[in-house]
C-alpha cells in the first residue's frame, strides 16, 4: 500500500459515532464507488466513496458496509462485504483484500464476499424497522452520473417499500466534520508533502516557464513522497488568469512582472490538503503587488484568529467581509462613503472578493459539515481570502488549513512561508532535493 492507513481502532471509533445516532431497529447500508469507464476498454483510476472509506478504511471497489446494532446475533451487527479474488482477477489486476486483511484493517469481525450481499440483506431485513440509506447531500454537488450507491438504493426502496427510510448523510456530515486524532495526523502528512512541493517550485518559477511545467514539478514531489497525487485539479494561474477563480487549463507562459497564483494540495491516505500561494514570476513584488498581497495576508491572519469553538460560520464570514472592506478602502479600491451607504445584501467588497473565506476540509477537499451549527473543536477549515483586480491583471489569494482547538487555532501550514519577504527569499534560494 502506498500510504499508511489509519488503525482499526480509529475505524471502530468512526462506526461507533455513527451507531450512537441511529434509532432503535435501524439498519444502515453504505456502498463503494464504481470503477468509472472512459472509452474503449479504458477506465478512470478508482476513487473510493469517502463515507465508506471513513467508516472502514477499505479502498476497493464493490465494497459494502452494513451496520445493524440491534441484530439478534452479534455477528450480524457489523458486516463488511468485499470483492472476492479469482485467478483471472489476480493475474490481470492483482489480488484484492482477503477476508482476514479486510477484517484486520477495518476492525470488523464479520467479513463476507460481496456476492453474498443480497442474500444477507434479505435474511436480516425482517429484523429491521428502519433502513438508513446514504446519498451525496453536499451543498455543491451536481452530479449527473448515477453512482453505485444511488443504483443500489433504488433496489432497496423497491424491494422493501414498507420499511421506514432515514437519511445517513446528516449523521455522516456531523461525524466526519469532527476529526479524530489519527485523521489530523494523516492530514498533517498531506500538509507536509504539499509544503515540500511549494518549496520545490519556488526556485523553479521564472519568466518563460509554462504553467503546466510548474504543475509537473508539484506532481513529481507529491508522487515521490507517497501521495497518489492531487486532492483536486490544481490551479496554476499567472497574470490575468489569477482572476479566474477556477482556472485549470494551466497552459500559459509566465511573464516577467506578473504574479502567479498557485492553488494546490496533495491527497495522502484519502485526506486532502489545500494550499494557495502567490509568487512574483521574476522573484520580486512591485510596490502595488506587495500592498495587495499584504492586505490579503492581514485578512487571512485575522480570519484565522476568528475560527473558535462556538462561532457560527455565517457570522464568521460576515466579520471577514468587514475586515476585507477596510483593506479594500486602504488600497483605494472602495470608497469609505460608498461602503457606509451600501446595500447590506449586496456588499461592495464582493466585486474584489467574491468567494467564501473558509470551507470544511477532510476526506474531500470541500468536505462535508453542518454549516448552520457552531464551529467545534476538532473541525478543520481552509482560510483563503483573496483580492482580484481584473483591470490590473492581478489576483492574490492566500490559503492555509486550520484545526479548531479549545485554545488558539492550529495553523497546519504554519511552517510554510507566507510573508512576502519570505517567499521572495525562497524564490532566490536553490532547491535541494531531500
Amino acid at each position: 500500500m502506498r500510504y499508511t492507513p489509519l488503525t482499526a481502532a480509529t475505524y471502530r471509533e468512526h462506526r461507533a459515532r455513527f451507531r450512537q445516532q441511529m434509532e432503535k431497529g435501524g439498519l444502515a447500508i453504505f456502498h463503494s464507488n464504481d470503477v468509472m469507464p472512459t472509452s474503449a476498454d479504458g477506465h478512470l483510476p478508482f476513487k473510493q466513496a469517502t463515507d465508506i472509506l471513513h467508516l472502514t478504511g477499505i479502498d476497493q471497489e464493490e465494497t459494502v458496509l452494513l451496520l445493524f446494532p440491534d441484530a439478534v446475533e452479534a455477528k450480524d451487527r457489523e458486516i463488511l462485504f468485499v470483492r472476492e479474488t479469482n485467478e483471472h482477477i489476480a493475474i490481470w489486476e492483482g489480488a484484492k483484500f482477503t477476508q482476514k486483511e479486510a477484517s484486520d484493517l477495518s476492525g470488523i469481525a464479520t467479513v463476507l464476499w460481496t456476492s453474498t450481499y443480497e442474500a444477507t440483506v434479505k435474511r436480516l431485513m425482517p429484523q429491521a424497522e428502519i433502513l438508513y440509506l446514504n446519498s451525496n447531500e453536499h451543498l455543491r454537488q451536481g452530479n449527473e452520473v448515477e453512482t453505485r450507491e444511488e443504483r443500489m438504493n433504488k433496489v432497496l426502496r423497491e424491494r422493501y417499500p414498507l420499511h421506514e427510510l432515514k437519511r445517513s448523510a446528516p449523521i455522516m456530515h456531523r461525524i466526519r466534520s469532527l476529526k479524530t486524532t489519527e485523521e489530523v495526523a494523516q492530514m498533517r502528512k498531506a500538509v507536509a508533502i504539499t509544503g515540500k512541493a511549494f518549496q520545490r517550485v519556488c526556485s523553479f518559477i521564472k519568466p518563460g516557464v509554462k504553467e503546466y511545467e510548474i504543475e509537473a514539478e508539484i506532481t513529481h514531489e507529491f508522487l515521490r513522497n507517497g501521495s497518489r497525487g492531487h486532492a483536486y485539479t490544481p490551479i496554476i494561474a499567472s497574470g490575468y488568469s489569477a482572476c479566474v477563480l477556477h482556472y485549470i487549463t494551466n497552459d500559459q507562459v509566465c511573464q516577467d512582472g506578473d504574479v502567479i497564483l498557485m492553488d494546490f494540495g496533495c491527497e495522502y491516505g484519502g485526506y486532502a490538503s489545500d494550499l494557495t500561494r502567490c509568487l512574483p514570476v521574476n522573484g520580486r513584488f512591485t510596490d502595488r503587488q506587495r500592498a495587495v498581497y499584504n492586505s490579503v495576508l492581514r485578512v487571512k491572519n485575522e480570519a484565522t484568529a476568528l475560527l473558535r469553538p462556538g462561532t457560527l460560520l455565517a457570522e464568521y464570514h460576515k466579520e471577514v467581509g468587514r475586515i476585507m472592506e477596510s483593506e479594500l478602502i486602504g488600497l483605494g479600491l472602495l470608497d469609505k462613503t460608498d461602503v457606509k451607504n451600501q446595500d447590506p445584501e449586496k456588499p461592495l467588497y464582493k466585486k474584489y472578493f467574491m468567494h467564501g473565506t473558509s470551507h470544511f476540509l477532510g476526506l474531500d477537499v470541500h468536505d462535508v459539515g453542518l454549516w448552520n451549527e457552531p464551529i467545534a473543536e476538532g473541525m478543520v477549515f481552509t482560510v483563503e481570502p483573496g483580492i482580484y483586480i481584473r483591470e490590473e491583471k492581478l489576483g492574490i489569494r492566500l490559503e492555509n488549513d486550520v484545526l479548531v482547538t479549545n485554545g488558539a487555532p492550529d495553523d497546519l501550514f504554519k511552517e510554510i512561508p507566507v510573508e512576502a519577504e519570505a517567499v521572495e527569499e525562497l524564490m532566490n534560494r536553490k532547491w535541494v532535493e531531500a
